[in-house]
C-alpha cells in the first residue's frame, strides 16, 4: 500500500508541475502578445500623425485620471452612471492590465 500511495502522490506533484509551467508560458505569452500589439498601435499611430497622437494621449490620460478619481474618491450615493461608470471601468481594465505586463510583461526578451 505505501508504494502505491508513493507513486500516487508523485503523480499528482507531476501533474501540478507540469500544469504550473504550462500556465506560466501561456501566460507570460499572452503578456508578450500583448505588449507587442501596443508597441505596435504606438509606432503606427506616431507614423500617421505626432500630434494627433500626443492629443490622443492626453486624452487618453483624462479619461484615465477621471477613472481614478471616481475610483478612489469616497463613494457616492447610489450607482455610478454614464460616463462615470464608464471611467472607472476603463481605469479598472487599465490597471489590471498594467499589473498583469508588470508580473508577466518583463520577462520578454525583446531587446
Amino acid at each position: 500500500m505505501g508504494v502505491r500511495r508513493a507513486v500516487k502522490s508523485v503523480g499528482e506533484f507531476l501533474i501540478e508541475a507540469v500544469g504550473e509551467v504550462l500556465g506560466e508560458a501561456i501566460l507570460t505569452l499572452l503578456a508578450c502578445s500583448l505588449l507587442a500589439g501596443l508597441v505596435l498601435i504606438a509606432y503606427l499611430s506616431w507614423s500617421f500623425s505626432p500630434r494627433l497622437t500626443i492629443a490622443g494621449a492626453g486624452l487618453l490620460s483624462l479619461f484615465l485620471a477621471h477613472g481614478a478619481w471616481q475610483t478612489f474618491r469616497a463613494p457616492s450615493e447610489g450607482r455610478r452612471r454614464g460616463l462615470a461608470a464608464l471611467t472607472t471601468a476603463g481605469f479598472t481594465l487599465t490597471a489590471g492590465t498594467a499589473v498583469f505586463l508588470l508580473f508577466y510583461g518583463t520577462v520578454c526578451n525583446c531587446s
